[in-house]
């Protein structure tokens, strides 16, 4: 799927609507819409990168971003003591349904 029609890369334009819990200017945080957790959110890279898979060399940063937010956001929402699970689908055998790359952050379990 090309970025034009990329569910994700629609939702960062604000083509389709969504509250963004975080932003800047690399990513964007959202919640799942169809949730697998009592939290379970999404960050996303506001660049298009279809997934693992197809990271360049220098989309380590974007990487290390993503990543550094979660543990952000398992503060901001009060997960990061009772613990969270941080994960990349990829492809269709991995799981992958949007082929736009995102890191999963799921806890909030009792």
């Amino acid at each position: 799927m090309d970025k034009n029609n990329c569910l994700f890369c629609k939702i960062i334009s604000g083509d389709i609507p969504s509250e963004f819990l975080f932003q800047d200017d690399v990513l964007v945080v959202f919640k799942d819409i169809n949730p697998i957790a009592p939290v379970h959110l999404l960050i996303v890279p506001r660049k298009h990168i279809r997934s693992i898979n197809d990271l360049a060399q220098d989309d380590g940063t974007v990487i290390s971003h993503m990543i550094m937010t979660a543990k952000h956001m398992a503060e901001e929402i009060s997960v990061n003591q009772s613990g969270y699970r941080l994960f990349f689908n990829v492809e269709n055998g991995g799981g992958q349904e949007v082929f736009h790359l995102h890191l999963h952050l799921i806890g909030g379990w009792e």
